[in-house]
């Protein structure tokens, strides 16, 4: 049996019904009460309090571990989540990380992560690490206005990363946690261009089949924004990395054609998926 956590968000969901479909029994984990394919037991369980995971963990393999925005907190330790999976007898975990624990290896939640990284690598159990970057359904954010005027408003319009479709995250995943070939894989998921805001704009109009204006806004406008969903700290990280990324954040990596043998999906594939939240 496989535990998959965060199970009702972008990578989870699409990761349960993936183990699911290829036969695997599957434990959904989630904070909240939610729908899931047929066939997966669901637990509700927060992380933050690693003893309610103990009921999912029960008479699993493996587990996939997706950390909560409040395991990134100061006070908060999820390296009790890796422990209490290895003591139920888990014998693979596969984590996803993040990118910035190479390109920004000094901020408070990197450095948090790489001990967590080093966490996994030493519970003597089969191990894979995901390092994607930037995610496509960051667009999300700006369904609304798109649905309500037409508008993309975004700072450093013509700057751009290969950011990744969380669909191919969810399919390494899978591989990593189905495939004893990538037992001490560490992958860095992007998607396979360089895209700006500027034409990530032009790609969800063109799923749209109608024009959507592309407005600049300044990193103070944007981080005004962004303060009201995130913390402060995170809201300067995410405006560096769009702002000046580093060569290694505008690398595209082979990883995800490494795994899975075919080219990562483009961000017009993922605009077109999900045209619906912009309609």
């Amino acid at each position: 049996m496989i535990v998959v956590t965060g199970a009702t968000g972008n990578i989870g969901r699409v990761l349960t019904k993936a183990l699911a479909e290829a036969g695997e029994q599957v434990t959904a984990v989630s904070r909240h009460a939610a729908e899931v394919p047929a066939g997966v037991r669901h637990v509700v369980a927060d992380l933050s309090a690693p003893a309610s995971l103990a009921p999912a963990l029960a008479g699993a393999k493996a587990l996939f571990l997706l950390l909560s925005g409040d395991l990134h907190a100061a006070e908060a330790n999820p390296a009790d989540v890796v422990r209490l999976a290895t003591d139920n007898g888990v014998r693979r975990v596969v984590l996803l990380s993040t990118l910035g624990v190479v390109t920004r290896p000094f901020g408070t939640t990197r450095i948090a992560m790489r001990a967590l990284e080093d966490e996994v690598r030493g519970s003597g159990v089969d191990w894979a690490i995901l390092r994607p970057g930037g995610f496509a359904s960051n667009a999300l954010w700006w369904a609304e206005p798109v649905r309500a005027q037409r508008v993309v408003a975004a700072p450093f319009g013509d700057i751009g990363v290969p950011v990744v479709d969380p669909a191919d995250i969810a399919d390494v995943a899978a591989a990593c946690l189905l495939d004893d070939r990538h037992n001490g894989g560490v992958y860095e998921l992007t998607g396979p261009e360089v895209i700006t805001p500027r034409e990530q704009t032009a790609a969800i109009a063109a799923a749209l089949g109608s024009p959507v204006r592309f407005h600049e806004l300044t990193r103070a406008e944007a981080r005004a924004g962004m303060v009201t969903m995130m913390p402060g700290e995170l809201a300067d990280d995410t405006l560096d990395i769009l702002g000046s990324p580093t060569p290694a954040e505008v690398r595209v990596s082979p990883d995800v054609q490494a795994v899975l043998g075919r080219a990562p999906r483009t961000f017009a594939d993922w605009a077109l998926r999900h045209v619906e939240a912009f309609r």
